[in-house]
């Protein structure tokens, strides 16, 4: 059986503006050289049936990613357990990605392998097209990600 862990997975399209926040902050987790033992910090871009697997074998799942939380920009909300369960089936987003979140954890849960601990750090996006370059508010929301994802990381782990 394989090592119990949680897994991070930065989600978004780093070419679509204020959309690409998840994989910019989880390459911040990756880089900043806190990482905890027994976490492994997954640029998913956009999104493939791919994750499955890492998903299915995750003792915590952790995703962040742009979210319409009808928010000011730059928000940044904790959705955990049931919560986030929620407000991905009730939020599905018009997407470019292959596959959407709420298809992956469907997959999952079909598998009878969805997480037990799980949870999504959504950023309200105040921009969503085509640019390399997010936006003041997003951006500036990026550390405060960081500590949420790393303190939900160290609950789970107490």
């Amino acid at each position: 059986m394989s090592e119990i862990k949680t897994v991070v997975l930065g989600l978004g399209n780093t070419l679509l503006a204020d959309d690409g926040v998840g994989v910019h902050a989880v390459r911040v987790l990756q880089s900043n050289g806190q990482k905890p033992e027994g976490v492994e910090f997954l640029d998913a871009g956009t999104l493939s049936f791919t994750l499955a697997e890492a998903v299915e074998a995750a003792g915590g799942l952790l995703i962040l990613d742009a979210a319409n939380l009808n928010k000011a920009a730059g928000t940044v909300v904790l959705f955990e357990g049931e919560a986030m369960d929620d407000f991905v089936a009730n939020n599905k987003k018009k997407s470019v990605h292959e596959v959407s979140l709420f298809d992956l954890l469907a997959v999952a849960r079909l598998c009878d392998e969805l997480p037990a601990r799980r949870a999504l750090i959504g950023v309200q996006p105040q921009r969503i097209e085509w640019s390399d370059t997010m936006t003041d508010p997003v951006r500036q929301a990026i550390p405060t990600v960081c500590d949420t994802a790393l303190d939900l990381i160290k609950r789970w782990q107490a």
